[in-house]
């Protein structure tokens, strides 16, 4: 199929179609599991003359299932480029010391994945790079928080856990005017559900071992990219001057199974979806539930800015009981909803953030976020939504 008819293609056919490898005309990804390549003397050029793009030099630096990985993530993102790493967490850590440097300054937003902000918070200010945490869904706060030296704005999707969210393009128009790049978080959503690239934001970050992986045995991350503010080459830039001496590139294995996830998401995303909105209804009227955080809610409070952002509301939905010892009661109870970390597997999963994910944030900030105690964050699966129900109010009824 020609790149243009490809890249034409729905999202569906986008994430099952792999063009058939060039050796063997496999429709199925090989995985190229070596951590060396032979040169000849065309590639020592190639190398010495600095034109190292998909160029197999060593396994740290790239691999041929690795840039598969990554087209098949530029497609489905709508990105112009991507550049595949070991972890989420090493995306975004890439993307930062990719763009900033010592005396640069960013926006961020109060809620976001725990060990982004104990990053930004703690870690980042060792090397003099310092944030203000404001709410991004205030376009108002944001403003005021913007310095000379802002170099990014950052938030999420739909954050983690709250599952907030915030109206993209006035924050775009706004960073753009002033030179800002605009970095966020797509994990919460995944491609299926938002693609913050459509929407003028310059670099997307995803946890790939979430929904993109979609069976939890696959850890991985992906950076992709609108080409705006940033240079074309940008992520090659920072794949050879940061990811290769961070450490942190993607292994082959892993590849190939986001790889084969990827064929997936659609199929699971929507079942996930459905599944996610009929937990929220149901946790909405039941007695031992004090709140519901869902963006499809007509009471959630940026139920507009979602409708209008975002073709379903996701898979993920967080509800509030009467404290922690009432969560725990809760999640130890369960059956066949899964207690663990992680979220966008096949099977439901469910962790307290505040006494797992968050507990190293300290209280007050956890209040800043609006993270209550007895908050309960759900991950939905391809269960049976009437099993998940039973399962949930048998659990519930033990409070």
């Amino acid at each position: 199929m020609k790149p243009e008819k490809r890249a034409n293609l729905r999202l569906d056919s986008k994430a099952v179609y792999l063009p058939p490898d060039e050796a063997s005309k496999s429709i199925s990804a090989p995985i190229f599991m070596s951590s060396s390549f032979q040169y000849d003397a065309d590639i020592y050029q190639q190398v010495v003359d600095g034109e190292r793009k998909s160029v197999n030099i060593y396994g740290r630096c790239g691999n041929p299932t690795e840039y598969q990985f990554e087209e098949q993530m530029m497609m489905i993102e709508g990105a112009d480029a991507c550049l595949a790493t070991a972890s989420g967490m090493a995306a975004i850590s890439v993307s930062l010391f990719g763009l900033l440097k010592a005396g640069d300054h960013i926006v961020c937003d109060w809620t976001t994945y725990s060990s982004t902000h104990e990053m930004l918070d703690h870690r980042l200010t060792d090397y003099n790079i310092e944030t203000t945490f404001v709410d991004t869904a205030n376009a108002d706060a944001v403003r005021a928080a913007i310095r000379p030296n802002t170099k990014v704005l950052y938030f999420e999707t739909i954050a983690n856990p709250t599952m907030k969210i915030t109206a993209i393009p006035p924050l775009v128009e706004m960073a753009h005017e002033r030179g800002i790049i605009v970095i966020c978080d797509n994990t919460f959503a995944s491609p299926y559900v938002m693609r913050p690239l459509e929407w003028g934001v310059d670099l997307v970050v995803e946890s790939a071992t979430k929904f993109i992986g979609g069976h939890s045995d696959a850890i991985g991350g992906a950076i992709c990219m609108k080409s705006t503010l940033l240079p074309e080459d940008f992520l090659e830039q920072i794949r050879w001057s940061t990811m290769v001496k961070l450490g942190s590139p993607l292994s082959p294995f892993n590849a190939w199974l986001l790889l084969r996830g990827i064929q997936t998401l659609g199929v699971r995303l929507s079942r996930q979806c459905e599944t996610a909105a009929i937990l929220a209804r149901h946790f909405e009227a039941h007695d031992a539930v004090s709140r519901v955080w869902y963006p499809g809610l007509a009471s959630h409070p940026q139920h507009e800015i979602a409708t209008r952002q975002m073709p379903s509301y996701g898979g993920m939905l967080t509800f509030e009981v009467e404290d922690a010892a009432a969560a725990l009661q809760v999640l130890n109870s369960l059956e066949l909803a899964c207690f663990a970390a992680s979220l966008g597997g096949v099977r439901t999963t469910t962790q307290i953030p505040a006494s797992m994910a968050f507990l190293d944030v300290p209280e007050e900030q956890r209040r800043e976020m609006n993270i209550a105690d007895g908050m309960i964050r759900v991950s939905t699966g391809l269960e049976d939504a009437d099993d998940l129900i039973a399962d949930f109010d048998m659990a519930l009824q033990s409070t």
